[in-house]
């Protein structure tokens, strides 16, 4: 109990002359808001890109691709797709037939309006039955491809980005033009997204075989008969995961080089603001040699001495780590990010606030480690001089 009164009554003493060193606390709350407002906005881009994409996953979704074959890169033979429509759990649409969607995928090139650089994305082949597996594809202008002829829809985010995707527009494709019918959007996607026929598709690169195969089930519960369906029959060389999981994975590489860039970053911001926090304590420890010595002949211990520097230091790390987030809300949040191609919106959200407190608090305890044990170990001859 003593030694909690006393930690309270230096606290109190420390804080009552807050206004006599401004300057070493300011340094504190700045260098606390930069690290923290960095290390925020950065992992906002993970955070936008998780959100977006699970924004449009099914929980009764269900990719089925070549056993082993990651997603996009499958080799599903034309027997084995007519299998697939035929396999239990399966839900059927308005027109009676099996909500199954059949892809194709192939790499198209796109240059960007304002850099005129080339991205490479999928062109997806998809059958026309799409709409029914993925209701958030609304057309906002134009039409609908139609099978069998050499036409194109691209969403919105493509026209924006990208030239040439404007309707009427004809884009070459080994060796044939190709017109675009069609704008859309897409749920919560901002990355350009462009689909054609799959039969056309497949004709003009003299393919036999699909890629993936995407399908909605009667009841999530439905996931396990169809998997071991799947399973039983030798004839398929296929596996079926939940959509969520095959998205997840595609964007796992995506996800872990933006973590590591932020990581990265906002710890070198953190090392930078914690030197300063440790700069700043230190002055304020040899200006007030005097005074904590003269705590010690009077018979304050060394631990409170060094518990009310660290509460101190965690105090003024606090308000800057509050700072740090509210300005990372203020101007990244919702903010557009096009890295890689990818295009998404930037989300602060409330987990990477309470994150970006625990850097600060962490910054403020090891920032004020240091100070505490020097403040500790000031002699009490130096008071005794003093006086």
């Amino acid at each position: 109990m003593k030694f909690i009164r006393q930690s309270f009554a230096i606290l109190g003493v420390n804080l009552s002359g807050v206004m006599h060193r401004v300057g070493s606390v300011l340094t504190i709350i700045i260098g606390v808001a930069c690290a923290v407002g960095v290390l925020v906005s950065m992992l906002a881009m993970g955070s936008g890109a998780r959100e977006q994409e699970m924004g449009d996953v099914r929980a009764d979704g269900v990719v089925l691709t070549t056993t082993g074959a990651r997603f996009g890169q499958g080799n599903i033979a034309r027997g084995e797709a007519d299998a697939i429509l035929g396999l239990p759990g399966i839900r059927r649409g308005t027109d009676g037939e099996p909500i199954v969607v059949l892809q194709s995928m192939v790499p198209i090139e796109g240059r960007r309006r304002l850099t005129g650089n080339r991205i490479y994305f999928p062109l997806i082949g998809i059958t026309q039955n799409v709409t029914q597996l993925q209701p958030e594809i609304r057309l906002t202008g134009g039409r609908m491809f139609q099978r069998g002829l050499h036409e194109l829809i691209a969403s919105n985010p493509c026209t924006r980005q990208f030239t040439g995707f404007e309707i009427g527009a004809r884009r070459p494709i080994h060796g044939s033009d190709w017109t675009i019918v069609g704008n859309f959007d897409r749920g919560l996607g901002q990355q350009c997204v462009v689909y054609a026929d799959v039969d056309s598709i497949m004709s003009t690169f003299r393919r036999n075989s699909y890629t993936s195969a995407l399908a909605q089930l009667r009841s999530p519960t439905d996931y396990d008969s169809l998997r071991d369906a799947v399973k039983a029959n030798p004839t398929l060389h296929l596996e079926a995961q939940h959509e969520r999981e095959v998205v997840e994975d595609g964007f796992r590489q995506l996800n872990a080089l933006l973590n590591f860039v932020s990581y990265f970053v906002g710890t070198i911001m953190a090392i930078g603001a914690t030197f300063g926090a440790v700069n700043s304590l230190y002055a304020v420890v040899d200006s007030r040699r005097r005074e904590l010595a003269t705590l010690r002949a009077i018979g304050f211990g060394p631990g409170p001495i060094v518990l009310s520097i660290l509460v101190e230091s965690i105090l003024w790390a606090l308000p800057g780590a509050l700072l740090g987030v509210a300005l990372a809300w203020v101007f990244f949040n919702g903010l557009s990010a096009s890295p890689f191609g990818y295009s998404f919106q930037l989300r602060v959200t409330a987990s990477l606030a309470v994150l970006g407190v625990a850097w600060a608090l962490g910054m403020g305890l090891l920032g004020g480690l240091l100070p505490a044990l020097r403040a500790a170990r000031v002699p009490v001859t130096t008071a005794l001089r003093a006086t």
